[in-house]
């Protein structure tokens, strides 16, 4: 393992190993020791990282209050607070996000349900533009202030650099500004069909995130709203 200090590979590894298990080292070059979480984010914390990241998994994923999830892991075995559960979440959930969002690209489909719903970020109104593919996967998803020609031609670029290609079909609803962003960000090959009936599948899709945010009677801060809404 390469020294998180100087990167030299003249490393040891130690006999002794941290009270979490966690394998120790030795650099010959800089006389320094480590350990296997040591450069990383993960480092000097008091619990395995695994436990970590499914505590903030689960905050993420299902309608747990902070509470909730200290009392879940009471009862196997990990004492915490609510308090250090909100500090992971604000922490590590980015992280979460940035690797389910890179493990996307490749696998969307070709033909995109987009739509957007409210949102309300600290007290402010916003908009969340959310793809899904005809599998009912999740393509992308995008906050934004203003519901105009700007905010949907920045949402088709950014799906289009999380997944990696451009879809065959695009289905909306009757919001004017789709038309042209799909024809000038896309392609003008791309077929557009502007039906609600059709597009009632991401609405319906919608449910998901309007479960977890209403508990939380809106999100506080835009970074935590952000990985919220990344379909963790």
């Amino acid at each position: 393992m390469n020294c998180p200090d100087c990167l030299s590979r003249a490393t040891k590894e130690q006999k002794k190993k941290m009270a979490l298990g966690y394998r120790t080292f030795r650099c010959f070059v800089c006389q320094r020791s480590f350990n296997e979480r040591s450069g990383t984010p993960f480092n000097y914390l008091e619990y395995p990282t695994e436990i970590i990241l499914l505590v903030v998994l689960w905050r993420l994923r299902y309608k747990l209050s902070l509470r909730d999830l200290a009392e879940m892991f009471l009862e196997r075995g990990f004492v915490f607070t609510h308090e250090a559960v909100r500090e992971w979440e604000a922490r590590f959930a980015p992280l979460l996000a940035e690797q389910l969002q890179a493990k996307r690209r490749g696998y969307a489909g070709i033909s995109w349900y987009v739509d957007e719903t409210y949102i309300k970020v600290h007290g402010k109104w916003c908009y969340l533009y959310r793809a899904i593919d005809s599998n009912g996967n999740l393509v992308d998803s995008r906050l934004s202030e203003k519901r105009d020609m700007e905010a949907a031609r920045r949402f088709f670029l950014q799906a289009c650099q999380t997944v990696g290609h451009t879809p065959e079909r695009v289905t909306t609803d009757g919001h004017d500004s789709y038309p042209r962003a799909i024809r000038e960000t896309l392609d003008s090959d791309v077929i557009h069909r502007c039906n609600p009936y059709l597009n009632n599948r991401v609405g319906q899709d919608h449910r998901g995130i309007k479960q977890r945010y209403y508990p939380m009677r809106g999100c506080g801060k835009l970074r935590v709203s952000l990985t919220l809404l990344q379909g963790v």
